[in-house]
């Protein structure tokens, strides 16, 4: 049973979405919270597996209530799946910055809402690629260029990640390097501990802001 926890300022939509993940027999909502400022309380009382977060609201925005759990409790934090308006919105790529695992519109339909749900907390990213380009794009060049962490991978593992980066799954990117799937989730295992990222979303953010993608 995935545990999920609901954030967002507007009380019928979290009611909606409440209604939604219950109706499912591997989902269910542990708590509510109307303001960014709760997810620390609400995440110790009801210790979701994922926070699904609203990214703009009064108060503390899920930018910020998404940084600060992730600071403050590290790898013990439940993953963060925000939700916002648009599908270029500066905000959501601030959030995954922060430490989100991808970000699925307001107006998506359900059972695309549940996917997400599912696949963040099975440890991927739900960041469609067209709108991962879109947005990234705009941060691309931001920092400087690759520090020792990305010296650190070997030839094979700077392949996979830029694979990754562009949005191919393990079993695509195993079809183009003539791997195993298993390798592959080896190898992305490495180089997510190599550059200290989260998730493979992480990954995109890291391609796009050193410029390598």
């Amino acid at each position: 049973m995935i545990r999920v926890a609901l954030v967002d300022d507007q009380a019928l939509f979290r009611a909606g979405i409440a209604m939604v993940i219950d109706s499912q027999s591997d989902l269910t909502v542990v708590g509510e919270a109307g303001d960014g400022a709760a997810v620390p309380g609400l995440v110790r009382e009801a210790s979701p597996d994922l926070v699904v977060m609203d990214v703009r609201m009064p108060g503390v925005d899920g930018v910020t209530a998404t940084r600060q759990l992730l600071e403050s409790m590290g790898a013990d934090a439940p993953k963060v799946l925000v939700l916002t308006t648009f599908d270029e919105d500066e905000s959501a790529v601030a959030a995954i910055e922060a430490g989100a695992s991808g970000f699925v519109l307001k107006s998506a339909e359900p059972e695309m809402l549940l996917a997400s749900i599912r696949s963040v907390a099975a440890g991927n990213q739900v960041v469609a690629a067209g709108a991962t380009q879109a947005l990234f794009a705009r941060f691309r060049g931001r920092s400087a260029t690759p520090g020792p962490e990305y010296d650190a991978l070997t030839t094979r593992e700077r392949e996979i990640l830029l694979q990754a980066a562009r949005g191919l799954s393990n079993a695509e990117i195993a079809a183009a390097e003539f791997l195993s799937e298993a390798t592959v989730k080896t190898h992305i295992s490495r180089i997510l501990t190599k550059l200290d990222a989260r998730d493979r979303v992480q990954l995109v953010v890291y391609a796009y802001e050193h410029g390598l993608i």
